[in-house]
Formats: C-alpha cells, structure tokens, sequence
C-alpha cells in the first residue's frame, strides 16, 4: 500500500506564471521551492484561500 504524504507547505503565494497548453503547469519561484524543499516535477496541491 502506498500514501501520499505533504512533507511542504507555502503560505499566501501568488503563482506567477503557467502554461495553458499543459494542463497542471505552474511556475514557482526557484527560492521558493529551494525554502520549501519542493523539487522540480514534484506533487504539489495549490489551494485558493478566498474559497478555500
């Protein structure tokens, strides 16, 4: 059996950038991601705050 674990997490960020022709595509800053432990390719859930 496996699970899926959040091992980072990222408060109040703006994604800055995506690419509409890939379906899943954001672009997080590199120091971010260095800060949180994410690496490239990585799992990742973006949450809105206004609506949850």
């Amino acid at each position: 059996m496996q699970i899926q674990v959040v091992k980072s997490k990222i408060h109040r960020v703006k994604v800055t950038g995506a690419d509409l022709n890939y379906i899943g595509s954001i672009t997080i800053d590199e120091d971010l991601m260095d800060a949180a432990n994410i690496i490239q390719g990585e799992k990742v859930h973006i949450v809105n705050i206004n609506n949850g």
